[in-house]
């Protein structure tokens, strides 16, 4: 099945509107843990998106508002999920209900079956070799048991938040000598990941959105649906295949070129060569150490229909 989105299709999004007194920068609390998710509030609009690549060609769109997380999600909140030390749901859901995960009888996250930071860290450093499904299914933990809607973000809103306005190359402009006062990338990241918000922010106060990990979005790659979307507004192309999935940003294995705003890459089966499990886990992605993700909360939460279309694609 293939959905693709578009202004057609956007009434469905207008479901629960907050007022703008709302529409502010706040930190979501994890009950009962002592950790917080920064969220900072991007205002809609229409941008250039994309750099005349030959799968990015430029286009006009148009994006809602919505929540962005400062910060990409770390593992010290990723682990809360795959451990499942928080399950309670709060009294804005159904008394009782429980996020269903259920993947292959397995009723939750699976643990790790090796150590998945590859001795990188983990305190304060961004969590990687999730899948695109775990990472989608972690918003709809999250948003069980804070009662505000969470998800991956769609390429058009990730490349929005990222640019900020700028046509560059970069969210601070043009010139790649300037990199790595933003970004962990190969040329300074003495192959390794680092502590996430170590690199100065986007105008925005957005940090890593060059390098350190890529990070999922919700979207299918694809050239063909890419092409001819101008004057859409929230646009995006999903499907139920496993690959290819479009990573935003670049990382710190990646060189300049690959961090650029308007860059797209894209998922492989390659990701799980090595994973023991037959069939291949749905939950870990044994050879991506540079895949992570950060979250969204659109201004307006939409109907049921929606948000289970974004958590189980």
């Amino acid at each position: 099945m293939k959905i693709i989105f578009s202004s057609s299709l956007f009434f469905l999004l207008l479901y629960s509107p907050f007022s703008l007194n709302d529409f502010v920068t706040y930190s979501q609390p994890l009950p009962s843990s002592t950790l917080v998710i920064d969220m900072i509030p991007v205002n809609g609009g229409k941008f250039i998106m994309g750099d005349n690549s030959f799968d990015a060609l430029k286009h006009e769109i148009e994006v809602s508002s919505f929540w962005i997380s400062t910060y990409e999600i770390s593992w010290d909140v990723y682990t809360l999920f795959v451990e499942r030390n928080i399950d309670e749901s709060p009294s804005s859901f159904k008394k009782g209900s429980e996020v269903f995960i259920d993947v292959d009888g397995v009723s939750s996250a699976t643990t790790p079956y090796m150590e998945m930071s590859f001795g990188m860290g983990t305190n304060g450093y961004p969590a990687i070799n999730m899948t695109q499904f775990a990472a989608s299914k972690f918003c709809e933990w999250l948003s069980s048991i804070t009662g505000n809607y969470y998800r991956l973000p769609t390429e058009a809103e990730w490349e929005y938040a990222c640019k900020v306005g700028s046509n560059s190359d970069y969210h601070f402009g043009d010139d790649s000598s300037q990199l790595g006062e933003y970004a962990w990338y190969s040329d300074n990241s003495n192959g390794s990941y680092h502590k996430i918000g170590t690199k100065k922010p986007n105008v925005l106060g957005l940090y890593d959105m060059h390098g350190n990990v890529s990070e999922w979005t919700i979207d299918t790659y694809s050239v063909d649906k890419y092409k001819n979307r101008n004057t859409l507004k929230n646009p995006f192309y999903i499907t139920k295949n496993k690959y290819p999935k479009v990573i935003r940003g670049g990382s710190w294995n990646d060189d300049a070129t690959r961090l650029k705003s308007s860059r797209r890459d894209l998922s492989t089966k390659e990701l799980q060569k090595r994973d023991p499990q037959i069939p291949k886990s749905k939950w870990w992605n044994t050879d991506a150490p540079y895949i992570g993700f950060r979250i969204v909360r659109p201004l307006s939460t939409p109907e049921d229909d929606v948000k289970n279309l974004f958590w189980n694609y």
